[in-house]
Order: C-alpha cells, then sequence, then structure tokens
C-alpha cells in the first residue's frame, strides 16, 4: 500500500500546488493591484472593475515560486516529521484534505493560509491512528508564531510608512485630507 500511496502523492502534491498558487497568489496580486489603483497608477474601467496587469499576475507567479523554493523546505521538514512520522498513507491523506478546502475556499473568494491549512491537516491525520503520536509542543509553537505575525508585520509596516513620511514629506501631504 505504501508504494500506491508514494505514486498518488505525484498526483495530490501538483492538486495541493495548483490549490496553493490559485490561493496565495491572487492575495499577492490583489495587494500590488490595489496599491497600483491607489496610487492612481492604475485606472479601473467601468468593464472591468478590477483589472490585474498581466506583469502582476508574472510577478505574484515568480514571487510565490521563488518563496517556495526558498523557504519551503524548512517548512516541509517541520510539518512532515516535527508533528509525527509521517508515512504515504498520512502524505496522501493530508495533501488530498489540504487541496480540497484551499482550493474550495480560492473557488468561492474566501483567502485561507495554506501553512494553517496544512499543518491542521496533518495534526488531524496523526490524530486520527493516535492522539498520543502528535507532538503538541511544535503545534503549540507554531500556533503561537500565528499569532505573533500579525501584530508584529503590522508593526513593522507602521516603521515603514513612518520611515517613509520622513523621508517624503510631500507624501505625508498627499495623503492630508
Amino acid at each position: 500500500m505504501n508504494s500506491f500511496f508514494k505514486r498518488g502523492q505525484v498526483v495530490t502534491a501538483i492538486g495541493l500546488a495548483l490549490s496553493h498558487g490559485t490561493n496565495d497568489a491572487q492575495k499577492t496580486m490583489g495587494i500590488i493591484t490595489l496599491g497600483l489603483i491607489a496610487s492612481g497608477v492604475l485606472k479601473p474601467t467601468p468593464e472591468d472593475a478590477f483589472p490585474v496587469p498581466l506583469w502582476v499576475v508574472a510577478l505574484s507567479a515568480a514571487a510565490i515560486s521563488a518563496g517556495t523554493a526558498t523557504g519551503g523546505w524548512r517548512l516541509i521538514r517541520t510539518l512532515g516529521g516535527k508533528f509525527y512520522k509521517i508515512r504515504p498513507v498520512h502524505g496522501f491523506g493530508t495533501q488530498v484534505a489540504s487541496a480540497s478546502v484551499i482550493l474550495g475556499a480560492a473557488l468561492m473568494g474566501g483567502p485561507v493560509s495554506t501553512t494553517h491549512v496544512v499543518s491542521s491537516a496533518i495534526m488531524g491525520a496523526g490524530s486520527s491512528e493516535r492522539f498520543s503520536k502528535v507532538r503538541w509542543g511544535v503545534g503549540k509553537q507554531i500556533v503561537l508564531t500565528w499569532i505573533v505575525t500579525i501584530p508584529a508585520t503590522s508593526l513593522f509596516a507602521a516603521l515603514v510608512f513612518a520611515a517613509v513620511r520622513l523621508v517624503v514629506p510631500e507624501a505625508a501631504a498627499a495623503q492630508a485630507p
């Protein structure tokens, strides 16, 4: 059975990669396009209320690919071995469940975190075999990181904005009502 599920994981990995790109790239493209519209570089038209230039699509795909290529292995190592020892059957089930949730959310227009979904699916697969097999301490560390990430990035963005306002004072004047 292991060889069957190992071969099947090629198909499920492709599905998970497709869903990851479909969901995460949409968020990236939306932020870039929103910035272009807000800065006046891009003008919405009545026919296409939110136009996304082709170069934004290509840039987003390249950024997602580069991020996965450079940081993906560390994430895979954590998810694939630190929660519990994943066998091919667990990997197959986890990938099918994750790809279904992520792609479903993307098709309905709901942004979800690929990492959150995959982590939850892996913990669920491990728990279904034996609850004590999952290293819950690793899960707690990941959840704590998720909780800290949003306020930390908000603070960083505020600091960058304040620095830009100091360097480019006309940007602050343009923001005034």
